[in-house]
């Protein structure tokens, strides 16, 4: 399962920003259309309030995501999420970006994803996650697994997971 040399514990309390995918992890992955062509997303509440929960605890969040739309700059702006980079094909590049701005180390940065476009950026954070619901390759290269699906809970276990560890 896990790239395991330091301990997760040890990970999580190296972290400081909690970079998060969208299609597959903050929500289902499905595309949902109307009839006349606009897109539509389901994000599940219980995710929302753990990031309210980890940025209480001192955690910056922020958006990586490969497709572009107006819904996820909305959903960012509920959840107060300031570093949102959308329509990437390169999300190590994106999170440079993030890490000039912010002054990170990478191991300070965590990162959920889902999908193999996701595969270098979580290889290069601190700690890394991927629902259940992710391609087995990417859950072989992640330090941890979430018990919640994409779009069902999966960033607010990641978030409690974090939480956890850097109490102890």
């Amino acid at each position: 399962m896990a790239r395991a040399t330091l301990s997760i514990a040890a990970r999580s309390r190296r972290i400081r920003m909690v970079l998060l995918d969208v299609d597959g992890v903050l929500t289902d992955g499905g595309l949902y259309y109307t009839a006349d062509g606009h897109e539509l997303k389901r994000f599940h509440a219980h995710d929302g309030y753990g990031i309210v929960r980890g940025r209480e605890a001192g955690l910056v969040f922020g958006i990586i995501s490969g497709r572009s739309t107006p819904i996820v700059d909305a959903r960012a702006r509920v959840l107060k999420i300031e570093d949102v980079i959308q329509g990437t094909d390169d999300k190590v590049a994106s999170m440079r970006e993030i890490q000039r701005r912010r002054g990170f180390a990478d191991d300070e940065f965590a990162f959920i994803g889902d999908d193999l476009f996701d595969i270098p950026l979580l290889r290069t954070v601190g700690l890394s996650a991927a629902p259940p619901n992710a391609l087995a390759e990417v859950r072989r290269s992640v330090h941890y697994i979430t018990r919640m699906p994409g779009g069902g809970g999966a960033v607010r276990d990641f978030i409690d997971c974090i939480l956890r560890r850097r109490s102890r």
